[in-house]
């Protein structure tokens, strides 16, 4: 398998509990276990991430309301590379992430939270790259600021300064793909696509200027790993679905969406249950940014 990060297997390490507690509480945290934490004054650093495809912008939504203390990361100009032939949301270079990561307050060691909207879409992305670059205490706010709202917890609508941090970003620590790995993963193992079904079928492509999916990636809609009111699944659930679509622990799994963003999130959900699977950063956005690669369209893998 080509893969950016050498010498990760990719293969269960771990079966979740009957609930997957363990896995939930290390990778998820709750609006009520968030709020009794910041009252008891252990606050770890907030990051707000949200952002929408086609706007408005995630500052607005910022500006308009926030966890107390939470600072702003922009998805497009701090969380992602210049677009190109690396796709839609190529990884930032080193350096600039770290710096974006220092000026949110980042500390070696410290806990870490992060949130969206409400389904983690894209607060995965920026768990996946701290766990990527070396950060291992973070989590997801699950429900995200709707359920922080939603419970009637303070709201600020201040300009937060945070004291500058000094974590050091460290690439590598979680498995990524490359064009040439997604596509052996796709012929020896389970590629997913995380994006919506009809994007996969190659019925419309809002954005990319190719539709179809990976020949060989399997259907996987990131928005199965959620209810409808944005909270993660159980992982009873998730395992299930997962298991349904191959996941056996026998054979690696991977995954790509559209710029790597959703994608991220697939990669949570298969934490929840014990899977580690690797990110193809790149996606479909990098994937037909080379006019010579394959394209398959239809319901079927191809």
């Amino acid at each position: 398998m080509s893969a950016a990060s050498e010498g990760t297997d990719v293969r269960y390490v771990a079966r979740p509990g009957q609930d997957g507690s363990a896995l939930r509480r290390e990778h998820l945290i709750g609006v009520a276990e968030l709020a009794e934490a910041v009252a008891q004054g252990d606050r770890p650093a907030l990051l707000d991430v949200r952002w929408r495809l086609g706007g408005p912008p995630g500052i607005d939504s910022y500006r308009a309301g926030h966890l107390p203390g939470a600072m702003f990361l922009d998805l497009d100009s701090q969380l992602a590379g210049p677009p190109g032939e690396g796709g839609r949301h190529p990884l930032p270079a080193t350096a600039d992430a770290q710096a974006a990561l220092r000026a949110a307050g980042v500390r070696h060691g410290a806990d870490v939270v992060v949130y969206d909207d409400g389904d983690a879409t894209i607060a995965a992305r920026l768990w996946w790259m701290l766990r990527y670059y070396g950060h291992e205490r973070v989590r997801v706010l699950d429900g995200g600021f709707r359920a922080w709202a939603a419970a009637g917890l303070p709201v600020s609508t201040q300009d937060e300064v945070a004291e500058p941090g000094d974590v050091t970003a460290k690439p590598g620590q979680l498995p990524t793909l490359d064009a040439a790995g997604a596509a052996e993963i796709a012929r020896a193992g389970l590629l997913l696509d995380a994006r919506a079904p009809a994007r996969y079928r190659g019925e419309t492509e809002p954005v990319d200027r190719v539709a179809g999916h990976i020949p060989g990636a399997l259907s996987a809609p990131t928005a199965a790993n959620v209810t409808s009111d944005g909270f993660f699944q159980p992982a009873a659930e998730l395992l299930a679905r997962f298991e349904s679509l191959g996941v056996d622990g026998a054979a690696p799994v991977g995954v790509y969406c559209g710029s790597g963003v959703t994608a991220a999130h697939e990669v949570l959900a298969l934490a929840l249950v014990g899977v580690p699977a690797a990110l193809y950063v790149g996606s479909w956005s990098g994937w037909v940014a080379d006019p010579a690669r394959p394209v398959a369209t239809g319901p079927r893998p191809g």
